[in-house]
């Protein structure tokens, strides 16, 4: 039999379809799923959890471990900012069941900047989400569960039945399509998620825009501070 996940958490940099991946844990139906509450309680200085609305990352935590004692909790979330509270808290980053999904920063880059011109380097969010990682792997002994995105999109099946296997849940072949639509969780933040709710499945579009990244000295900049994080994340990836 399965174990019983209190917590499965998908941490992303900003950009690297993570919401489609929240869209499939969705339509699972097996546990409750939680909208970047991280990256929203920083933002917009409050996020509702369940039943609760936390004002802090320490309210937050406290609010998933009472979830969590309910039933099974996944949460998503973006590194596009830093998360000192998450990163104390030893005991949730053993606790939870951490896992990442990552893209090529270029296109990650190519994508944020269209939505955000004025994007800083250290939001792109690829050094942070390492530091998730690692700091994850310090507590728990083991190495997290990474994908890659492009291996979702071109293997969908294979790559969430890999992804399933390794935290020890169900697959669930039938929740790889959804009806397409624009979901309640994600209105505060919906022109970020404007694609995904077109979407009815693990599907490639047209991408473009990682060659004006090289072309553009700032944007090539990021690139070069981001890519070793995502190439180190890369090493660990599932190979569906």
């Amino acid at each position: 039999m399965p174990q019983r996940i209190p917590v499965l958490a998908l941490w992303s940099a900003p950009r690297s379809r993570s919401t489609a991946f929240a869209r499939m844990m969705a339509e699972r139906g097996d546990r409750v799923v939680v909208h970047e509450p991280f990256s929203q309680v920083v933002d917009f200085g409050e996020v509702k959890v369940g039943d609760q609305v936390a004002h802090t990352e320490q309210d937050v935590l406290a609010a998933l471990r009472a979830m969590a004692a309910e039933k099974p909790v996944f949460f998503k979330d973006t590194t596009d900012f830093h998360y000192p509270a998450l990163l104390a808290d030893q005991a949730f980053l053993a606790f939870a069941t951490h896992t990442f999904v990552i893209r090529h920063p270029a296109e990650a880059i190519a994508s944020h900047h269209a939505l955000n011109p004025d994007l800083g380097r250290d939001e792109i969010g690829f050094a942070w989400l390492h530091e998730i990682f690692a700091a994850v792997r310090a507590a728990t002994g083991t190495t997290p569960v990474v994908i890659d995105s492009d291996d979702l999109l071109d293997r969908p099946a294979d790559t969430v039945r890999a992804y399933c296997s390794a935290v020890g849940i169900p697959f669930l072949p039938e929740a790889l399509n959804w009806q397409p639509g624009m979901r309640s969780e994600w209105q505060a933040t919906s022109r970020w998620h404007e694609s995904t709710s077109r979407t009815s499945g693990f599907t490639r579009r047209a991408d473009g825009g990682a060659e004006a990244v090289a072309a553009n000295p700032v944007l090539r900049a990021y690139l070069d501070y981001h890519l070793p994080y995502y190439e180190r994340l890369r090493a660990a990836a599932l190979r569906p």
